[in-house]
């Protein structure tokens, strides 16, 4: 499956878009953290052998922290990424582009159990093809969404200025490349900054870095941040 781009709303009425990962490096970032994980248990077990039916009880634990709780932890308190994703350059997030919470999380990670199935991941590939946003069954139920990373939380690379209200009236494609711009401000240098800022001013009605900080307020205004 080719990747696809997904368009969603704010409640502000901003559309933005984000870049939804297909099978393919969805399953190699699955590779690398079950590599990891078997090389961390591996290592685990050689002293923990040492002790027994202790050490296999210590061992049991560690394979559950390692299987199901190390998902979870990295996706809601590590930007949802895990060692695999990171890697991948994906994340994990919420179908609104908002970042994953905890019972998101942890229901998509308990629902492996049925896109595992039958022993080669089938049901999980199958329902990746057949999605418009690449997402497994777990993904679906579960309300998230695997994307290339640099790209979500929506809005988190907005630099923070005091909120402008902009003109009335701009239509939702137009309020999409006020936001955009403003994510990609800190990626240009000063000039091309005002020089893409001067570009809009009949909208802003400023000029070089004052017309920057009033798109810049703007931006702020449509996502809602006060």
């Amino acid at each position: 499956m080719l990747d696809t781009l997904r368009q969603i709303e704010t409640p502000e009425g901003v559309f933005l878009r984000l870049r939804a990962a297909g099978a393919l490096p969805r399953a190699q970032a699955w590779t690398i953290d079950f590599v990891l994980r078997l090389v961390v248990f591996s290592a685990a077990m050689i002293p923990l052998s040492l002790f027994g039916s202790a050490g296999s009880g210590v061992g049991a634990l560690l394979m559950f922290v390692l299987m199901w709780a190390y998902a979870v932890v990295c996706e809601v308190w590590f930007g949802g990424q895990t060692l695999g994703k990171r890697a991948m350059g994906l994340r994990v997030v919420s179908a609104d582009g908002a970042p994953v919470t905890l019972v998101p999380s942890v229901l998509r990670n308990l629902l492996r159990v049925v896109d595992i199935l039958p022993g080669v991941y089938a049901v999980g590939l199958a329902s990746t093809l057949i999605d418009p946003y690449g997402r497994r069954l777990g993904d679906v139920i579960a309300g998230t969404l695997v994307i290339h990373g640099g790209e979500l939380p929506v809005g988190s690379q907005v630099p923070k200025v005091a909120p402008m209200a902009p003109p009335p009236g701009l239509a939702p494609d137009e309020q999409a490349v006020i936001v955009e711009f403003a994510e990609r401000c800190g990626q240009l240098t000063p000039q091309r900054q005002q020089e893409l800022a001067d570009l809009l001013q009949p909208l802003t009605g400023c000029s070089g870095e004052a017309g920057v900080q009033r798109l810049l307020g703007y931006a702020n205004w449509l996502l809602g941040r006060t």
